[in-house]
C-alpha cells in the first residue's frame, strides 16, 4: 500500500469505497426519468395530442412547453433513466462492482427483452392497451436495445 492510500482510508465496512453523491445522482436521474414520461403522459399529452379543428380550443395543461415536444419527452425520459443506470454501473457504486455488476447486466438485458416481446405481443394488440407502448410505436424497440446496451456498460466492468 502506498503512502498516500495508508493516510487516507477510504474502505467501508463492506471493503470497497462507495460515492453516496454517485448512487444518489444515479438515483435521481432514474426518478426523474420516471417523474418526465410519468407527467408528460397524464398532465401534457392531451394539448401534445390535439388536432386542430374550427370553434375547438386546445386543451389548458400546466406545461404547454412539455405539450410542445411531443415524442421528446419519451426520449428525455428514456434518456435520463438509462443515464442514471449508466452512473450506476460505475465502480464506486454497489451495481458497478461485485455481484452488482452481473445483476445490473442481467437485469438491463432482460428488462430490454421482455419490454420488446411484450411489445410485440401486447403492444400492437387492438384489445389491450399499454399507455406509453400505444404512443411509441415502432421507437418501442430503440427503448428496449437502449436497455439492452446499457447491459452492455455493466458488461464492460464485469471482472
Amino acid at each position: 500500500m502506498s503512502k498516500p492510500a495508508a493516510r487516507n482510508p477510504t474502505v467501508s465496512v463492506s471493503g470497497y469505497q462507495t460515492s453516496l453523491v454517485r448512487c444518489a445522482v444515479a438515483v435521481a436521474l432514474i426518478l426523474a426519468g420516471i417523474a418526465w414520461i410519468t407527467v408528460y403522459t397524464h398532465a401534457a399529452m392531451d394539448a401534445a395530442n390535439f388536432t386542430v379543428l374550427p370553434g375547438l380550443k386546445r386543451p389548458h395543461t400546466a406545461f404547454p412547453w412539455m405539450a410542445d415536444l411531443h415524442k421528446w419527452n419519451y426520449a428525455i425520459g428514456f434518456g435520463l433513466a438509462f443515464l442514471g443506470l449508466i452512473v450506476a454501473s460505475h465502480p464506486t457504486t454497489p451495481l458497478g462492482r461485485g455481484r452488482g455488476v452481473v445483476i445490473g447486466m442481467l437485469g438491463s438485458f432482460l428488462i430490454g427483452l421482455t419490454y420488446i416481446v411484450t411489445y410485440y405481443f401486447v403492444g400492437q394488440s387492438t384489445s389491450f392497451h399499454i399507455p406509453v407502448m400505444d404512443q411509441l410505436n415502432q421507437l418501442n424497440l430503440l427503448v428496449g436495445v437502449g436497455f439492452m446496451a446499457v447491459g452492455f456498460t455493466f458488461a464492460t466492468k464485469w471482472e
